[in-house]
């Protein structure tokens, strides 16, 4: 296989598996043509229909959609190894001084060396929740553009200002998917959550916002307004199918029906929990209740296939194992909340998150002819617990050719990380990171 064969407007690709929504198949085959796939089925038959192409066989290799990642922070990537051994609640001491000490030239590296990672890890989206960086948010969007990643971007507008203005400055993007987000409900006025939700259901666009991640958050809302903070929503008339909430580690089971009932989403976060948080979402109940939830890594790491085995992981250790559960909604339910029900959780799942007719060519060429799946029983299994990032060969985004086995064709990645190791620690200078020692 070689990279030019996954290049052009039209291309018949002819995998040995494809990972479809009711799961791997062989003898299919893809037809992209432009951004999206046009036609999905037997390769036989979509070889005889298309006489004028060439088929490009992929054996030994499976196609399967791109990762999307449910809540990420584009300009935080020079500080994610800060964050390490920390108390709860780092935004205060590691985040915020980190995103107030970036200026325009910083956020747009720290935006695209964070896209690239995302891109390395088989994502082809990622949600922004939004930074409080003072620069004009189109510097993280030239970032993502530049790389060739899907992105939800967000613009915090905790203030009440330029929402309007930011949701109509990128509505024809091919890429850029426009997102308001408030960063926690003590950020912003009950009229001003309020009328931001309601800016984005009549834009059909995602209100994000993070909600019951800390104790000391939950604490601090039920002295401040009397409820805690999914509550605190649903009261304001701000918890619909439009707002994704991050985090969700710390819900009642009456909050888990609110979610259900009013259609709103959530983004389970679970390196975030292994790394600095409270608790872990309990999301095979939030399955079972059927609340909507998709994966997301809050910039912790960009690995598709290390996210969804921390996804499984965290439920076995912290809820499975309790209960007997040894399957904890095994492989397929994994990949469904890292794809397309992610997609879902972020709006997007008429665009993005599974290989059908119609939707965004947005998908990996995954080299499954490796030991590590050697021999092959539950591919979905294998996928979420024995694959990694090594064995991604392409990510292809809108129908383009992004990355070649781990790095872009088209502009100078390995650039980009000298520049970053550059300016990285002269930012973290700055910031002066308020940071407690492990001893």
């Amino acid at each position: 296989m070689r990279a030019e064969q996954l290049k052009g407007a039209r291309k018949l690709l002819v995998p040995e598996l494809l990972l479809l929504p009711e799961g791997p198949k062989r003898g299919q085959a893809v037809l992209v043509e432009g951004r999206k796939f046009r036609a999905v089925g037997p390769a036989s038959e979509l070889i005889a229909a298309h006489p004028d192409l060439h088929p490009v066989r992929l054996d030994g290799h499976l196609i399967m959609p791109g990762f999307v990642d449910a809540h990420h922070h584009l300009t935080q990537s020079f500080g994610k190894a800060q964050s390490f051994g920390q108390p709860s609640e780092i935004f205060k001491t590691i985040w915020e001084p980190l995103e107030h000490a970036l200026d325009e030239e910083s956020a747009y590296v720290s935006a695209k060396l964070a896209s690239l990672e995302a891109l390395r890890g088989g994502f082809t989206t990622v949600a922004d929740a939004g930074t409080r960086a003072p620069v004009d948010v189109a510097v993280v969007a030239k970032g993502t553009e530049e790389t060739g990643i899907r992105c939800v971007l967000s613009k915090v507008v905790s203030d009440g200002k330029g929402g309007p203005e930011h949701l109509g400055r990128w509505e024809a993007h091919p890429l850029i998917h426009p997102s308001l987000a408030i960063p926690v409900p003590e950020d912003a006025s009950a009229e001003i959550i309020k009328r931001t939700a309601d800016l984005c259901r009549e834009a059909d666009a995602v209100f994000q916002i993070h909600v019951n991640e800390h104790l000391a958050s939950v604490e601090r809302s039920l002295k401040s307004v009397g409820r805690r903070p999914v509550e605190y929503l649903r009261h304001l008339g701000a918890l619909g199918p439009h707002t994704l909430g991050s985090h969700a580690t710390l819900l009642t089971p009456g909050e888990m029906r609110m979610l259900a009932d009013s259609g709103a989403a959530i983004s389970y976060n679970p390196v975030a929990s292994a790394w600095k948080g409270n608790a872990v979402a309990h999301a095979t109940m939030l399955a079972a209740m059927g609340v909507r939830f998709g994966t997301g890594t809050d910039g912790t790491r960009g690995d598709g296939f290390r996210l969804v085995d921390a996804a499984e992981t965290a439920q076995r250790l912290a809820y499975g194992m309790a209960s007997g559960d040894s399957s904890c909604g095994a492989g397929r339910m994994w990949l469904e909340h890292a794809t397309s029900l992610s997609a879902d959780a972020l709006g997007l799942g008429k665009v993005t998150g599974e290989i059908a007719v119609g939707k965004a060519a947005d998908f990996l060429v995954v080299d499954v002819n490796v030991p590590e799946l050697t021999p092959s029983w539950d591919l979905e299994w294998e996928l979420v617990r024995l694959s990694n990032r090594d064995q991604i060969t392409a990510v292809v985004v809108d129908g383009k050719l992004r990355l070649w086995e781990g790095w872009p064709l088209d502009w100078d990645g390995p650039a980009l990380v000298a520049r970053a190791a550059k300016v990285g620690p002269e930012v973290v200078a700055r910031a002066k990171l308020q940071r407690v020692e492990p001893r």
